[in-house]
């Protein structure tokens, strides 16, 4: 009966949600057609106060976009404010009309996300120039109020000019403080807030968000990859949002993006472009310097093209843009354990050298807008990416190990707008379909060889372990009103509803794996018989792909409220809720139950956590809720301009729990990694013997045969077959993150603003996998011995237990200072320079979710982060040179990261520690660019050809990535000849030797 009203009160609150989100949306669908909407999280705002002539005062308001003619009116209040509540980031002229006459501002420029105020004083003669009618605005008096919010703003000009290598529009969000944006030296590329990991971070493209809900780094796409996520010229600008973003945004607990795309005006633009780099356009790798040996053959191709203009003049516009990758990066295989490849036997020596591997990708967007009356605004957009190639690691794994890249993501967007004089409604409806589809380049069987000494790898050949095909396919609709009718206030409130089926499919061991010792024996190097063998199967109930239907849900209220002339709140709340079937509904397979059961595993009696809150009977778990969070900022203006203005912020952000990992829990029952030893006679493999039994046999050659597996697997299919359990908390919580900043802004000379602030973001209940086996006390560690984990004391017949619960955190306390100059045709040169200094912790290694080495999460200490450097400059900027040419750089200096590693005490108090330093060096990297534009009449009379020279790693700097992080290790040995903390390599892709690459371009 107990069990029976859980199961009530559960499906209660299942379909309670359910029918809120359908009675407020079917609300907003309902009132679509008399209220339309557009963006809040991408669009600008403007408002301000018009100060009468003594004549009369104004009556209405005019903002008409200069490059597609779409306007905008608002009615003038009776104080004199006018308030436009959503406005597309662009260039605009305001008219207002008074009774005696209309005045028209000169050009003003609104930017994404932008909450710009502009007021008008007609009694004071500095507001006219020359005519009656003409009203000249600097950009001075337009005051950005961005209340606690710690950010960046990313203009065209930045992105068009500033050196870059891969055309990633998020490569210049590391000018905003606590953000990084790092390239691996595979050439992967992520973005990183503060000490979280890539997967709590969202980008917003015209106010959609782009979230990975599968798998990691944040935003669909981007997992293991060089490409971009967006075409970049078709990205008009973009606001980083470092911490304390208001309440529009969802899912992030991190940095948020919030970006727009372009569109077609009333005029055609086109531009078609192609750049390129190759080995003679770069310095030499350290392996060809070291080796003595000429460049391996590279290539860095991209290329592509926009066209924009209008169907129907101030109508109906159109954007279309291409973009394709064609990169042959160098990766080298070398031996392992310190051997050189002449110690190998002849066979495998063809193995090692450089070689390259490929990487394919093309992206498509395309854009219509539609304008039926000043009221109304339409927008229907595509996007398609498409990436094919190969991944492959520079390392011991040969080149036949490499996986096949299949990744595709299909998204699009139907938006309507509706604005009146006292609100804004905003109604979308998006449709998504991700996949990623890593696959082995060859169905093999692999081989692995290890040295005797620290079962280092020396070579592994064959095919690639893994076969995975997961993602997202779904619909989403979500409605946004702005109502500014009350006196100083703007009021928002917003609801979304998505429907998104996830899917993951994940063959661990696809190609079995086997090991040998090649030390063994007397022959010189065994490849005859191995010690083990590793390979997946069927295991169990259930199925390795495993589908979820989810259900997401989220409202929110945020006021914006001028409280007086100089005191702005921006106070917001929300509320997320999710739900999970395929976690929800999970019901742990009966033979699991027993496996833990007491009678069958009494190993967990005195255990120090209770297996019963991990075992499901598909009554037990609730949905995903992010209880309310608060979301509030302030600024308040210290002098009558706003030209110094102290902000400040405090809020909570809920982000998702990856579906790769509850998604754990079914397939690894249902397809499981299987290991079988194969024992040695004599001494000849002292590290590899072990006891008879189903699982550790004589070797037979049959065994590496189909056939053969089938005979090892008939051995185990009686007692469990020697499957892991994966069991995950019943009481499974979103993670969060607490935000809090202080800060003043001050701006100089019109152009120039300095900021200098502080914050505080502590994020909590982050996913973590634990070892849940334990000794027959029910202890972890051994008593009164060298720590170690205790995997060997697993639940007969099966592996390990892992359990997954909540527990990872992280804190960073950040001071940072901030300085731009803005470009304008008459002080033609710019400059973002930013300095953040930051103080983080984690009470576990940076991007590390299996926490194996301790028995709780709570075990582990609290420690300097290993995934934040503690010192971080950017600097970028750009100027105007004699005879058409134009100059820009980046520079990046960064501390060095802090490495993280293990020591176990071989005597008494036989204490497992972890040990943290900072790690031998930092980064420094130096880019440069040079453009000229050569103008032309081909086409049109703006028509112009670009030629570019990109120079990256100006000065060849050494950027190392990759570092020793073994604690115990203070000693230098052929094998390992450096010590904890220092370099171990020097990496390619983002890491680059000094490489030039040209540019040319046409636009019209």
């Amino acid at each position: 009966m107990f069990s029976q009203g859980i199961m009530r009160t559960f499906c209660a609150e299942r379909r309670i949600v359910r029918f809120a989100a359908a009675l407020l949306i079917g609300t907003a669908m309902t009132s679509v057609v008399a209220v339309p909407a557009h963006a809040q999280e991408s669009n600008a705002s403007l408002r301000g106060k018009i100060t009468a002539d003594g004549k009369s005062g104004a009556s209405q308001v005019v903002a008409i976009d200069l490059d597609s003619g779409y306007r905008r009116t608002v009615e003038v209040r009776a104080d004199g404010s006018y308030n436009f509540a959503s406005l597309r980031p662009g260039r605009y002229k305001l008219e207002i009309t008074t009774a005696s006459g209309t005045r028209t501002t000169d050009e003003i420029t609104l930017l994404v996300a932008q909450n710009a105020v502009l007021n008008f004083d007609f009694s004071a003669t500095e507001e006219v120039a020359g005519e009656e009618d003409s009203i000249v605005v600097t950009a001075g008096k337009i005051q950005t109020m961005q209340a606690g919010e710690i950010g960046a703003n990313i203009t065209e000009r930045l992105i068009d000019q500033l050196p870059q290598t891969n055309r990633n529009f998020l490569a210049f969000a590391d000018l905003a403080p606590g953000v990084a944006f790092i390239t691996d030296g595979s050439g992967n590329s992520r973005l990183q807030g503060g000490a979280q990991g890539s997967n709590s971070v969202n980008v917003f493209i015209d106010g959609v968000g782009q979230k990975d809900y599968v798998l990691k780094n944040g935003i669909t796409g981007q997992d293991s990859t060089q490409g971009n996520p967006f075409p970049q010229m078709a990205i008009g600008e973009y606001r980083v949002i470092s911490s304390n973003y208001k309440a529009e945004f969802d899912q992030v607990s991190s940095a948020a993006i919030t970006a727009v795309t372009k569109s077609g005006t009333n005029e055609f633009h086109g531009e078609v472009f192609v750049d390129y780099s190759d080995q003679s356009l770069r310095a030499k790798r350290p392996t060809e310097i070291f080796g003595n040996i000429p460049k391996v053959k590279t290539q860095d191709m991209q290329f592509g093209g926009a066209l924009g203009g209008p169907i129907i003049k101030d109508l109906a516009h159109f954007f279309v843009a291409y973009e394709g990758k064609r990169i042959q990066q160098p990766v080298d295989i070398t031996p392992g354990g310190g051997r050189t490849v002449t110690s190998f036997p002849t066979q495998y020596q063809s193995y090692f050298g450089s070689t390259n591997r490929d990487f394919n990708e093309d992206l498509y967007f395309g854009k219509i807008d539609i304008v039926p009356s000043e009221k109304d605004l339409i927008e229907v957009s595509l996007k398609y990416r498409d990436e094919t190639g190969e991944n492959l690691n520079s390392g011991q794994l040969a080149e036949s190990t490499a996986t096949l890249i299949d990744t595709e993501e299909l998204r699009g967007l139907l938006r309507y707008e509706r604005t009146e004089d006292t609100w804004v409604n905003d109604f979308k409806v998006t449709y998504e379909d991700a996949k990623w589809a890593p696959t082995p380049r060859v169905f093999e069987n692999g081989s692995l060889f290890q040295g005797n000494a620290a079962q280092n790898t020396l070579l592994q050949i064959g095919g690639s372990a893994n076969y995975q095909n997961k993602g997202q396919k779904g619909w989403g609709i979500q409605n946004d009103f702005t109502y500014t009718g009350v006196d100083d206030h703007a009021l928002k409130i917003g609801v979304k509803a998505k429907w998104v089926k996830l899917s993951s499919l994940q063959l661990n061991n696809t190609n079995p794996i086997y090991t040998y010792n090649a030390d063994y024996g007397t022959s010189g190097f065994n490849d005859t018989i191995p010690w083990r063998v590793q390979f997946g199967a069927q295991s169990g109930p259930g199925n390795p792909v495993v589908k979820s239907d989810n259900f997401q849900f989220g409202i929110y209220a945020q006021d914006d409220w001028d409280v007086t002339d100089r005191l702005t709140l921006n106070v917001g709340i929300r509320w997320d809720y999710e739900e999970t079937p395929s976690f929800l509904d999970y019901v742990t397979p009966p033979d699991a139950v027993n496996a833990v059961s007491p009678a069958n595993y009494p190993n967990l009696n005195n255990a120090d956590y209770d297996i019963r809150d991990f075992i499901s009977t598909g009554k037990e778990r609730k949905a995903f809720k992010g209880a309310w969070q608060p979301r509030l900022g302030f600024s308040y203006k210290l002098d009558e301009d706003g030209r110094f203005t102290i902000f400040g912020g405090a809020g909570r952000s809920y982000d998702r729990t990856q579906f790769d990992f509850l998604q754990q829990e079914i397939s690894q029952g249902a397809f499981t990694t299987r290991t079988f030893q194969f024992f040695v006679p004599g001494a000849l493999d002292p590290l590899h013997g072990c006891a008879a039994g189903p699982t550790c046999l004589a070797w037979d050659p049959v065994y590496l045969t189909e056939a053969g597996r089938q005979q090892l697997l008939a051995r185990v299919s009686s007692n469990g077959g020697g499957r892991e359990l994966r069991f995950i908390n019943n009481d499974l919580k979103m993670p969060y993150s607490d935000q809090f900043s202080l800060g003043f802004r001050g701006r100089f000379a019109d152009l120039m603003e300095a900021e200098v602030g502080i914050s505080h973001v502590e994020s909590k209940d982050g996913f973590v996998y634990l070892l849940g086996n334990r000794r027959p006390d029910g202890s972890f560690f051994p008593p009164n011995a060298t720590p170690s984990s205790p995997f060997g004391f697993a639940p007969p017949g099966f592996g390990s237990i892992i359990i997954g619960t909540n527990g990872i955190e992280t804190s960073a306390d950040s001071a940072y200072f901030k300085f731009t100059k803005t470009y304008t045709p008459v002080s033609p040169w710019s400059l973002d320079a930013t300095y953040t200094y930051t103080e983080a912790e984690a009470n576990r290694k940076f991007n590390e979710v299996f926490s194996l080495d301790y028995p709780s999460i709570d075990d582990y200490p609290v420690i300097r982060s290993s995934g934040v450097r503690k010192h971080r400059f950017v600097m970028a900027g750009s100027a105007d040179l004699p005879w058409g040419f134009i100059f820009s750089g980046k520079l990046t200096l960064a501390s060095a990261p802090y490495v993280q590693g293990f020591i176990n005490e071989t005597s008494a108090p036989f204490q497992r520690l972890i040990k943290a330093i900072e790690a031998e060096n930092g980064i420094r990297q130096i880019d440069v660019a040079f453009t000229k534009y050569i103008p032309t009449t081909f086409l049109s009379d703006e028509s112009r050809v670009k030629l570019r020279v990109d120079i990256i790693n100006l000065f060849n700097d050494r950027n190392y990535v990759n570092f020793n992080e073994n604690a115990a290790d203070n000693t230098r040995t052929a094998a390992s000849p450096t010590i904890f903390g220092e370099r171990t390599d020097y990496g390619t892709g983002g890491n680059l030797p000094r490489t030039i690459k040209l540019t040319a371009g046409f636009s019209f």
